[in-house]
Formats: C-alpha cells, sequence, structure tokens
C-alpha cells in the first residue's frame, strides 16, 4: 500500500475530515486492521489566510512548496492539498515534486462527466467562485459548464467559510442560507452542485436536499485511496 501525503491545516477541520474518510475508504477497501500509511504537515491557516486577504499568492506558493517537499521527504508516494482555494498555486507546487500531485477539481470533474453532469453549481471561498483556477480548469479541461452565485451571495458564502466553518461553528441560519443558495442555482440550470470548499460539507449534506451535492472533501480522499490501494 501506498504512503498518502497530505498538505493539510486548510483549515484543521477540514483536515480531520481527510484523515478520517481516507482511513474509512482503506478500512472499507482492505478489511481487518487494516488503516492509511499517511504523511501530513499541517500548517499554521494564520499564515496562510493573511497571505490570501493581501493578495501575496507568490509568498503563500512559497510557503505550501517548502511545506510539500517536506511532505515528499517523509515518504509519501502522492500529494493532496487538503484545500479548494490554495490549488490556485497547484501549478507551482507540483512543479516542485517528483511525485504526483492529486488535484482536487480534476477528481470531481471524474465523478461529474461519469454521472452526466454538464452544468454545475459551485460553492467555495470567492476565491474559487470568482477566479479562473478551479472553474476554468473544469470548463476547459472536462467540457463543464460552471455557475456561481451572485455577487452577494457570494460574499455571504465567503464569509459563512471564514467566520465560522473553520472555526468549527455549525449554525442553522448559516445552513438555510447556503440550501437557499443552492436551490437558486438549481433553479438557473444546474443539475449538480459542487462543494468547492472542503469545510462545507460540515455545514450542508446529502439528506438536506434533492440536488445532487458533490462533496469534494470526500471525492478527492477517495482518489487517495484508490491510488494507495491500486497504485
Amino acid at each position: 500500500m501506498k504512503t498518502i501525503g497530505l498538505l493539510g491545516g486548510m483549515s484543521w477541520e477540514s483536515t480531520a475530515n481527510y484523515y478520517k474518510a481516507i482511513n474509512e475508504g482503506v478500512k472499507a477497501a482492505k478489511g481487518g486492521f487494516h488503516s492509511a500509511k499517511i504523511a501530513l504537515y499541517s500548517v499554521d491557516f494564520a499564515e496562510i489566510e493573511a497571505m490570501q486577504r493581501s493578495g501575496d499568492w507568490d509568498a503563500a506558493a512559497e510557503h505550501l512548496c517548502q511545506a510539500a517537499l517536506s511532505v515528499q521527504a517523509a515518504g509519501a508516494d502522492a500529494l493532496l492539498i487538503c484545500t479548494n482555494t490554495m490549488h490556485k498555486v497547484a501549478p507551482e507546487i507540483e512543479q516542485k515534486l517528483s511525485i504526483p500531485l492529486i488535484h482536487i477539481a480534476d477528481a470531481t470533474a471524474e465523478n461529474l462527466v461519469k454521472d452526466g453532469v454538464t452544468k454545475v453549481g459551485l460553492l467555495g471561498t470567492a476565491f474559487t467562485m470568482e477566479q479562473d483556477f478551479y472553474k476554468g480548469r473544469l470548463e476547459q479541461q472536462f467540457g463543464i459548464e460552471v455557475l456561481v452565485p451572485n455577487h452577494e451571495q457570494r460574499k455571504r458564502v465567503h464569509d459563512v467559510i471564514y467566520q465560522e466553518l473553520v472555526k468549527g461553528e455549525i449554525r442553522e441560519t448559516s445552513k438555510q442560507e447556503y440550501l437557499k443558495i443552492v436551490g437558486d442555482l438549481a433553479a438557473n440550470g444546474a443539475q449538480a452542485i459542487i462543494l468547492g470548499c472542503t469545510e462545507i460539507a460540515m455545514l450542508i449534506k446529502q439528506a438536506d436536499t434533492s440536488i445532487p451535492l458533490y462533496d469534494t472533501t470526500q471525492i478527492h480522499s477517495d482518489a487517495a485511496v484508490s491510488f494507495a490501494i491500486k497504485g
């Protein structure tokens, strides 16, 4: 079984879900006492958040490249960046590594294509919803049309992530706001919704709506398990 490298801490709340999902996946696949071989580097999210807020993506890339190299040096056979937003600097990280990077958008898109989804709604941080590094990848490499909420809704989605979810705070009012936004995206033609921030699945779940939700944390974890046990 191969060793999965995790670059986490953005936030630690969602990284904990990665650790759980990957170990559950290995246990389900191999049974017995099996658990995942994992090399984890967890950054201080306050440092990364400050770089995001100031728009210093070069510094963020350098910071995460050094962390990624530490994961590789620890014996990882592949790397997962345990956040959607910081895939903005995935190309810089990938260039530094000699091991494969399992890209969260690619894993998600492959599931969407398999399920016949051609138009999808995207929830995430403002960076993920508004910039091209994520939705552009889905559109250009996989032919999937991506819808995002309106400006006011994007701000609310972003604020809930940074003011509540990364702190582990789950509020019913925020859940209902998110479900309203999900409904609006569906009304505009979205066949499914990408939970494109690794904390969002803490707030809304498939049982809350009839609209298909694609939990990127679970999808990314499943891709890691598949790599680890199948090579």
